[in-house]
């Protein structure tokens, strides 16, 4: 699951039931991870509500990855493109709430703090990120616990973020980094880039430049244009596994 809002919680429980029942059959899940977005609730029925959910997951091992304050811009209908700057910013305390009501469930949870994460690609300047924030949520819960970087973060919002960023975000605990944006555009290069060099041979079925009766099927058929999407894709996908240092 990912971004499972409130309203979608009832084809949540439908998952968790595939996952109990596979579960019982396999003595694994069907699913390895879920991920909760109430970050449009409350804070803490956000947390709480995640936490009924982590105590049904937490016996078969399932990772829950949840999202606290707000990623800004647009992403599956939901827009914050006009959220107020402040709320783009989590805090030590909130996210201290998470750690204490989850980590005696399980350890198996990640948290999306927010720290001026946004949906999207925008012009140089309209988004502050600001990872350091991470390294504060660290250090809170550090000192609580007397160990160091005992938070897993994610990264949502990470399409178009300056390397040196993603690097600190790495730094201060993100285990996962969202680029859906990044991977969408990569998609499209690939389609794009091969119409663009392909062009006199898609105007028709019948008909190209080696001779007006030579056929285009091999150039139109979808198999061929979508696996050059596929390729360009896979090639961002290996950049980011690169950023964050897992390949």
């Amino acid at each position: 699951s990912d971004h499972c809002a409130k309203k979608l919680l009832p084809w949540f429980d439908g998952m968790l039931e595939a996952d109990t029942e596979y579960f019982k059959q396999h003595g694994e899940p069907l699913f390895s991870s879920h991920m909760l977005d109430l970050s449009e609730e409350p804070h803490e029925e956000n947390v709480a509500i995640c936490a009924e959910y982590f105590k049904k997951m937490a016996p078969m091992k399932i990772i829950l990855e949840m999202e606290i304050g707000i990623t800004g811009g647009v992403e599956d209908g939901v827009d914050n493109s006009g959220v107020a700057k402040d709320k783009l910013y989590s805090t030590p305390e909130e996210v201290w709430q998470v750690y204490e009501q989850l980590a005696p469930i399980s350890e198996k949870f990640t948290i999306a703090a927010a720290f001026g994460n946004v949906h999207g690609v925008y012009k140089p300047g309209n988004v502050v990120l600001r990872p350091e924030l991470l390294g504060e949520f660290q250090r809170f819960a550090g000192k609580i616990l007397q160990r160091g970087k005992p938070l897993n973060f994610v990264f949502h919002g990470g399409s178009g973020s300056e390397k040196e960023k993603i690097d600190e975000a790495r730094g201060y605990g993100v285990v996962k980094m969202n680029v859906d944006t990044d991977t969408q555009w990569a998609y499209w290069v690939g389609l794009r880039d091969f119409y663009e060099d392909s062009e006199g041979y898609l105007q028709g079925q019948i008909g190209n430049p080696k001779g007006l009766d030579k056929p285009n099927k091999s150039y139109y058929d979808p198999r061929k244009w979508v696996r050059e999407s596929e390729l360009t894709m896979k090639s961002r996908v290996v950049e980011s596994c690169k950023d964050l240092n897992n390949v």
